[in-house]
């Protein structure tokens, strides 16, 4: 769907206000939320008020995660930026899947119908938040193993895992699948069923946030991908674990 021109401006002005406000925090550099304005100004035009109304709530839950125990981050080394705010590589690796996402069940809806498209972005944010609580709450446990070894590692490392973390790491992904289903009803926009979402939804983020320690461990580690180049890979493998995940659990739905 398209907003017509009235939600549009309204959209769009709220997408705008939303960038300022995470830029005057210090939760943006200001170049961040240049492109968060451009890309979810697109994502709300062109998919509709829940969509940005999840990538929002992503967002909020980041910064809280993030700015959670922050001096004890800062001191072990394992901050986000200088002072938690976020730049624009960390911006784009979490919003082109989303948009890319967006744009293609607006040009091709017959190979990505409107559902199987809130099924889809609603897994890749799903993985977001999973990733940012797993690594924002997981390095403040006491002690941390290598996902693909189980050697232990100090946490923070990229590829370490701790039961905290992993704890979190499924809170985040439930949370998305809990809060997309009931923006998704509340909007009245087309989407799987609730059963589908919530089990989908939740398995597929959690999921993927064990391939991006898999990738942090083996491709970051060798310096050929960078942290949003990892987590940029990660969304996009999570969007066809989830899309495989939706052919399995309702059929006829992708």
């Amino acid at each position: 769907m398209v907003l017509p021109l009235l939600s549009s401006v309204i959209g769009v002005a709220a997408t705008c206000l939303l960038a300022a406000g995470a830029v005057r925090s210090g939760a943006f550099t200001l170049l961040a939320g240049v492109v968060a304005t451009i890309f979810g100004s697109f994502i709300v035009i062109v998919a509709g008020y829940p969509y940005l109304a999840l990538l929002v709530l992503f967002v909020v839950a980041s910064v809280l995660a993030t700015r959670f125990r922050f001096e004890d981050k800062r001191r072990k080394g394992v901050q986000e930026g200088t002072h938690g705010e976020r730049g624009v590589a960390n911006v784009l690796a979490h919003v082109v899947v989303l948009t890319g996402l967006v744009g293609l069940s607006w040009t091709l809806p017959g190979f990505l119908p409107a559902a199987t498209t809130a099924f889809l972005y609603m897994a890749a944010l799903a993985f977001g938040a999973s990733d940012t609580f797993a690594s924002e709450f997981g390095v403040l446990a006491g002690r941390a193993r290598s996902l693909l070894t189980g050697r232990r590692v100090e946490p923070g490392t990229n590829g370490g895992v701790s039961a905290l973390g992993e704890a979190w790491a499924f809170v985040g992904a439930f949370t998305t699948a809990v809060v997309g289903a009931g923006l998704f009803h509340l909007f009245t926009q087309p989407a799987p069923p609730v059963g589908t979402l919530l089990l989908g939804v939740t398995l597929a983020g959690f999921l993927g946030c064990q391939v991006d320690s898999l990738i942090g461990e083996t491709l970051e580690n060798r310096r050929w991908l960078s942290k949003g180049g990892t987590n940029l890979v990660a969304m996009f493998i999570t969007v066809l674990m989830a899309w495989g995940l939706l052919m399995a659990l309702g059929p006829g739905l992708g």
